[in-house]
């Protein structure tokens, strides 16, 4: 998959894992690059599983979107994920209350229907309606799609005889949300695809 990023190679994202393969972080290449060159960490091949140090990587040196670091005397493929060698804890992180951290959070899915739409048809629905003393917050706020958005109206779900999907809270992972979601590698689902489901 190759993406259109706009920003030079070293720019572009690298996942970061802890120690037990946890998805704690995102980096850029170039840091990924020093933390691999110094022994902090591995680069992940994520078709096999594989990890290979710096020199190991270098020889494997294969890209599957197309992002290549060139030096002077060689190019090394851009790592999408690394794998860090002592750090074995999940720092906790507290997810700013935004439009797109919500649009994430409920992975732009209608909270009502199911129904799986671009952002510019889904609109943000108060559980309990504001005019009832509901607050804008992740424990209120859920994607709805423009038609169970205009159903429910200014009502609560009793009222309007609607059901949620998920109970909306928190994200409980977030570091990942650091990163525009059309930037994210297609190689890094099997890595988060897991917390997303327990933000659920």
């Amino acid at each position: 998959m190759r993406l259109a990023f706009s920003k030079p190679v070293l720019d572009h994202p690298s996942l970061v894992l802890n120690r037990s393969w946890v998805a704690i972080h995102v980096t850029t290449v170039r840091r990924a690059l020093c933390l691999v060159y110094s022994d902090a960490a591995l680069v992940v091949e994520t078709e096999h599983l594989q990890t290979f140090d710096f020199d190991g990587w270098c020889d494997w040196n294969r890209s599957t979107t197309g992002r290549w670091v060139q030096t002077p005397g060689f190019r090394v493929a851009a790592p999408e994920v690394i794998q860090l060698q002592c750090y074995n804890k999940v720092p906790a992180y507290d997810a700013p209350f935004t439009r797109r951290n919500l649009f994430e959070r409920d992975a732009f899915t209608c909270q009502y229907c199911g129904k799986h739409v671009g952002g510019e048809r889904m609109s943000i629905d108060h559980v309990t309606p504001r005019s009832k003393g509901g607050k804008t917050n992740w424990q209120n706020c859920v994607l709805a799609c423009v038609r169970c958005n205009s159903a429910k109206g200014d009502r609560t779900l009793r009222e309007a005889g609607l059901r949620l999907l998920n109970e909306p809270r928190p994200p409980r992972w977030t570091p990942y949300l650091n990163i525009k979601h059309s930037e994210q590698l297609e190689s890094w689902a099997k890595f988060t695809a897991s917390h997303r489901a327990a933000k659920g």
